[in-house]
């Protein structure tokens, strides 16, 4: 390799550490508000379990159809995604658990239906041949709840209709900086993860307007923010995990460039030796003649 060659990657690998820098710094800066966002959705899943819970004690003989145990013949699958790369193997990590749950149940002659959300969940199960029933693209990274909604509402419909029998959501959950973890969490009907509870204390209410009502509301809006929440969990695993990834490329460029300019300088020795060597040899052959 010439010194200029080797002068042209340094140069290549310099740009590249500045882009690598400014995308950590970029991160960096919107982790702080996707975390803060994520931690302040936490508690309205649990108020409205808690709501939920002191309703259903004064109408016990209403069993709502997301509390029902039914035999599986198809499964709906919520998929929460990136709509960009240069996360690591965040997506990754996260499509080979859900294709490897997709798996077993084909294994079983159980079918999947799928909602989509993010861009590169698309790129990927759009070649699987599973039914896509609705997908959502460009998210952003603070969500109208209002333009992802239609899509929940889908795949509820066809559980009320028994068109699907469970359904589960896939995403990244935050655990810190540093972790990120695939998970797949059942929603319908509620495992035992999420179940409602029931006390031993009876309450007695007055419904305005009706109790089934009131509860059919309250389960969608429990479902809804449980979505939700998994797209802000998975929105601030993405940040974090670009920082990391963005970090590592950013000391992975330092530390090729110092080979680079280690290399630089042995070939400018070797070339300046060269030098050297035919400069004597000629000095050499005027003295002699």
């Amino acid at each position: 390799m010439s010194i200029k060659e080797i002068k042209n990657q340094i140069y290549s690998v310099k740009s590249t550490k500045k882009i690598t820098k400014a995308m950590e710094m970029v991160a960096l800066s919107k982790i702080r508000k996707t975390e803060e966002r994520m931690r302040l959705g936490r508690p309205y899943c649990n108020i409205i379990k808690k709501v939920i819970d002191h309703i259903i004690q004064g109408n016990l003989e209403y069993k709502h159809s997301y509390l029902e145990k039914r035999k599986i013949k198809k499964v709906g699958i919520i998929i929460v995604s990136t709509d960009r790369g240069l996360c690591g193997s965040l997506n990754t990590s996260l499509f080979r658990k859900v294709l490897l749950k997709i798996k077993k149940f084909m294994s079983k002659n159980i079918s999947c239906d799928l909602i989509l959300f993010g861009v590169k969940s698309l790129s990927v199960f759009k070649l699987y041949g599973n039914s896509i029933l609705a997908q959502v693209t460009n998210i952003g990274e603070n969500p109208d709840l209002s333009k992802l909604i239609g899509s929940i509402q889908i795949i509820l419909k066809k559980y009320q209709n028994n068109e699907i029998d469970q359904v589960f959501v896939a995403y990244n959950k935050f655990h810190n900086k540093l972790s990120q973890y695939p998970t797949i969490t059942q929603l319908i009907p509620l495992s035992a993860e999420n179940k409602i509870s029931y006390n031993k204390k009876k309450w007695d209410y007055l419904y305005e307007p009706e109790s089934k009502l009131i509860l059919d509301i309250l389960f969608d809006r429990y479902i809804e923010s449980k979505v939700y929440q998994s797209i802000l969990e998975n929105i601030a695993s993405e940040q974090a995990a670009r920082m990391v990834a963005m970090k590592t490329a950013t000391e992975n460029s330092s530390n090729r460039i110092e080979e680079l300019q280690l290399l630089y300088n042995k070939a400018r020795q070797a070339s300046i030796t060269q030098e050297l060597t035919e400069i004597i040899a000629g000095a050499s052959a005027v003295s002699v003649e």
